[in-house]
């Protein structure tokens, strides 16, 4: 990357860099070894945590975080360009910053639409470190692209909630130290506005009638060091009224308040799994002959190469305008470019991906090399924080609208 960014972005980026370079890189292999001899395969591996107390000592810890009262205090544009570096190593280096999903969403809600009570019982801990938490949108029984279809039910019993419903995909929760739920569900099913249904509660994890019933695999994989994807099901479970985050019927505009920054924050880091992918494209193309001369001079794999670098190069600044309108104009006048982010870049970055996985043969679907696990990340954002679909209709219509 060769923008010049301001003078704290870039100390930022070459602390980063290094910390990468000396740190995470060579942590990947041990943490898998790690992983294997866990008892539990959900707890963190030992090197994580040694990660995560090097981030902070090199003060790379929360900077996805705007408050400067909570974290870095950094614009959308000035995190941009380290998320795409921690987007390298998409399954250690968000971790180790404590920048990673589900996690960032829900520090942010709870930063902006949390009681003092709420931040200092759930936000701080997250903050510190200590603990991770979930956010139980998506269900299997409904287009949960369509969140007024929402079924779970989150009904008021005197001075408390009782929250009945099934989720599944619910990031992170598996991990035994996610300790906290942001649950959406209907308070209103029957209400006049159709955005004004749903509701955000508190649910702390240890509540009778929490129920993580199992993992769900994303194309095959499951996951570990984000906690992986559950099925959770809340059966009658009750806690005080005090948990609605925000204000009842807040659900909606609060889940739209917590996508813009996270689409941002995905994207820049698939820039990131771009540029690995690419570099890997680069080495396996010098390293390896085929029918009698390097692959790097074969004329497909030239173009793959170089049609790489051109998409890479358009999607990054794409991403940066958008970060930039979203500091300038808010979340609201950037809506059309949040949206095309969300379209063009996973499905890109997938493209790219595979034609990396392509140049290396057996071992691009394999688990020497990180490809096949970039690829699925990649591909599943296609479906995460909305389907492509939805956001081309949506910036359908606001073309369209112009000339109606």
């Amino acid at each position: 990357m060769d923008f010049a960014f301001d003078a704290r972005t870039e100390e930022l980026r070459g602390k980063l860099l290094a910390f990468m370079d000396e740190h995470v890189y060579p942590a990947e292999a041990v943490a898998e070894e790690q992983r294997a001899a866990l008892a539990d395969p959900w707890d963190t591996p030992p090197v994580v945590e040694e990660l995560k107390a090097e981030a902070r000592r090199r003060g790379l810890w929360n900077v996805f975080l705007p408050d400067a009262e909570y974290g870095a205090g950094l614009t959308n544009v000035q995190y941009a360009p380290l998320a795409e570096i921690t987007g390298r190593s998409p399954q250690l280096a968000p971790t180790a910053l404590n920048c990673a999903a589900p996690d960032t969403g829900n520090m942010e809600v709870l930063a902006q639409f949390g009681t003092e009570e709420q931040r200092k019982r759930w936000l701080h801990p997250l903050l510190a470190g200590e603990i991770r938490s979930a956010f139980a949108m998506t269900e299997p029984e409904v287009a949960s692209s369509d969140a007024t279809n929402i079924g779970t039910r989150i009904e008021r019993d005197g001075d408390d909630y009782v929250i009945t419903g099934r989720k599944w995909y619910i990031s992170g929760a598996m991990n035994p130290r996610c300790e906290i739920f942001i649950v959406m569900g209907k308070t209103d099913p029957e209400g006049v506005d159709p955005r004004r249904q749903q509701s955000m509660v508190l649910v702390p994890r240890d509540t009778p009638g929490v129920e993580i019933r199992r993992a769900m695999r994303v194309y095959g994989y499951e996951d570990h060091y984000h906690g992986g994807h559950a099925e959770v099901v809340f059966d009658g479970v009750r806690v005080p009224v005090t948990n609605v985050v925000g204000e009842e019927g807040g659900g909606f505009a609060i889940a739209q308040a917590r996508l813009g920054p996270g689409r941002i924050h995905h994207c820049m880091r698939l820039i990131g799994m771009a540029e690995r992918a690419i570099e890997l494209m680069c080495r396996r193309a010098t390293d390896r002959t085929a029918f009698g001369k390097p692959l790097a001079e074969q004329g497909v794999v030239q173009e793959w190469i170089a049609d790489s670098r051109v998409a890479v190069e358009q999607l990054r600044l794409l991403v940066l305008k958008t970060a930039w309108l979203m500091d300038t104009v808010g979340n609201r006048g950037a809506h059309t470019e949040i949206q095309a982010i969300k379209i063009a870049t996973p499905r890109t970055v997938a493209g790219i991906i595979d034609k990396a996985v392509q140049l290396h043969g057996a071992g691009g679907v394999g688990q020497d090399f990180p490809l096949a696990e970039l690829w699925a990340a990649a591909r599943t954002l296609r479906l995460a924080d909305g389907p492509d679909e939805v956001h081309q209709r949506s910036l359908a219509r606001r073309e369209l609208k112009k000339y109606r």
